[in-house]
């Protein structure tokens, strides 16, 4: 095999050029300190830098979720601290309110005071964030979380999602306190009421209240399943309670049933977790002898019961017919309340006529598997359903439906509490023992609706502060991890200084020696061997 001087040059050529550019990759390598510029440099480490990169980009965004998470908790829990601030001036108002002294213009100046709180509390639950973003409605965030209904009440307008964010791999955190939850879902300690059911006029000789519920845990075990209860007062020192059932269950209240007519103003009868405050207003002359005291007393009756749901509803627009319904209301008697606690859907009906006369009852929303909880036919203008009245105006078509919704009064928020003390304070008791009794009963339900909320909002506030924990926690984890990205990508990347150098040099010793080569070869031809 023979080599030509054309072969030997264009191979000396070859290599001297592959020794230059490693000469000068090396070289830019010492220089740069970086040894992985492009992919072919190292195509294995090349897809790990891009693991890398990618995971680093990551915990980027994690550190800015966790930035958002914290600067909204903060932002959130000093709304809350300052609402509980102004709950707790309210109740000192409150409390104040009830002095015997106090006048009518008394009560009428702490009602201003407690106006202006309410006007403050409703602005602090509109806080915003830095980006416009009310804090407190849910995912609706551009709405404020609370509206002014005609009545004077507060409805909250937002929802109850959270804003969830990525804090870590796997790992989501809400970023925001909903008022839902931190407003709605207070306890309403008033959800019970009572009615005098004898004599038919009310003589003013026996009051009872509605009453605050005590045990909220013995409220829904107990007293909820037996009503409505009728409380009979047999003598000016004896009362008598029965339940729906017809069951004597005057044992299960404070001294089996018995108070004294030595001290008739404010007693408090405890019952199947709910305190009743009674009042027996008597004259001296009634006072005088346990016989005129009872003659006075007893045949007073009441019905006690849970407050009844208000029902609400709306007519849907493709109604074929024009009928609406114009009151809706739960029966007062014992069927229809059992009726109501048992089948009346909690998350809202469909009343829908099959006919003009006959109806169906639906837990909301319809499917095509869906099936009635209630059916019946129109009495009247009446239709009744799962315990419901509804007065209908106007007659019903095949296809009609009407939404229909309820409020249980299980719950109540701070806004309609103000409001209602606000009305009782505003309206004239002085002189009036009736009044003032209606008054003490309006002022300890909003004392026990206040507390409640107090310390609904500071439960948000715990979840806030415990989030903001976790979160500050996995950022310290997330930091440590980024720490570790920049090391592995930098043990990809990085050049070691002492390697190429040593490299570098043996690379340029080996060029040296190619230019020598070289020149040599280039010089060969066929008459310098003759």
């Amino acid at each position: 095999m023979r080599i030509s001087t054309a072969q030997f040059y264009e191979a000396s050529a070859t290599n001297y050029q592959r020794t230059y550019n490693n000469v000068i990759t090396t070289g830019n390598e010492v220089s740069s300190q970086v040894k992985l510029n492009t992919a072919g440099d190292d195509p294995v480490g090349a897809a790990r830098v891009l693991q890398l990169a990618q995971q680093s980009s990551m915990l980027d965004q994690y550190k800015t979720n966790i930035s958002t998470v914290n600067s909204n908790m903060t932002q959130a829990e000093t709304a809350l601290s300052s609402i509980t601030d102004a709950l707790q001036t309210a109740k000192e108002l409150v409390i104040k309110a009830g002095n015997g002294t106090f006048t009518d213009a008394d009560r009428k100046a702490n009602a201003a005071e407690l106006t202006q709180l309410k006007a403050q509390i409703v602005g602090l639950m509109g806080s915003q964030d830095a980006n416009g973003q009310y804090l407190f409605s849910g995912s609706k965030s551009t709405t404020p979380p609370y509206a002014l209904n005609s009545d004077g009440t507060y409805s909250y307008s937002g929802d109850q999602t959270s804003v969830n964010l990525a804090i870590g791999d796997g790992l989501s955190m809400a970023s925001n306190t909903t008022g839902w939850d931190a407003f709605e879902q207070a306890i309403n300690t008033t959800r019970t009421s009572s009615s005098l059911t004898s004599p038919a006029v009310n003589d003013g000789k026996v009051a009872l209240s509605g009453g605050i519920v005590g045990s909220n845990t013995t409220y829904n075990s107990k007293f909820v399943g037996g009503q409505p209860y009728t409380v009979s007062f047999l003598s000016s020192s004896q009362l008598k309670i029965i339940d729906g059932a017809g069951n004597d269950v005057t044992t299960e209240a404070s001294q089996a049933g018995a108070f004294s007519s030595a001290n008739a103003s404010d007693q408090t009868v405890s019952f199947r977790g709910v305190n009743l405050n009674l009042n027996i207003n008597l004259t001296d002359a009634e006072r005088a002898t346990t016989a005129t005291a009872d003659a006075a007393v007893a045949g007073h009756s009441f019905q006690l019961a849970s407050t009844p749901s208000s029902i609400s509803t709306s007519r849907s627009a493709g109604n074929p017919s024009a009928a609406t319904i114009t009151a809706a209301s739960v029966g007062t008697t014992a069927s229809d309340m059992t009726a109501y606690n048992n089948s009346f859907p909690a998350g809202g009906a469909i009343l829908k006529f099959s006919s003009a006369t006959n109806y169906d009852l639906y837990a909301s929303p319809i499917t095509a598997s869906s099936t009635p909880v209630s059916s019946g036919s129109l009495s009247g203008s009446t239709a009744n359903a799962s315990g419901v009245n509804f007065t209908l105006s106007g007659t019903p078509a095949a296809g009609d439906q009407f939404v229909v919704q309820a409020n249980t009064h299980q719950t109540q928020n701070i806004l309609n509490t103000l409001t209602s003390v606000i009305t009782a304070l505003n309206t004239p008791a002085d002189g009036n023992p009736a009044a003032m009794q209606k008054l003490s009963g309006a002022l300890d339900s909003a004392l026990g609706n206040l507390t409640s909320g107090t310390e609904q909002i500071s439960t948000a506030i715990s979840s806030g502060g415990a989030r903001q924990n976790a979160a500050t926690s996995q950022g310290v984890t997330n930091d440590s991890l980024q720490a570790s990205n920049s090391t592995n990508q930098s043990a990809i990347t990085a050049s070691d200084p002492v390697d190429a150098i040593a490299r570098l040099t043996m690379q340029k010793t080996m060029l040296q020696a190619l230019q020598l080569v070289f020149t040599q070869v280039s010089q060969l031809n066929l008459f310098s061997k003759i």
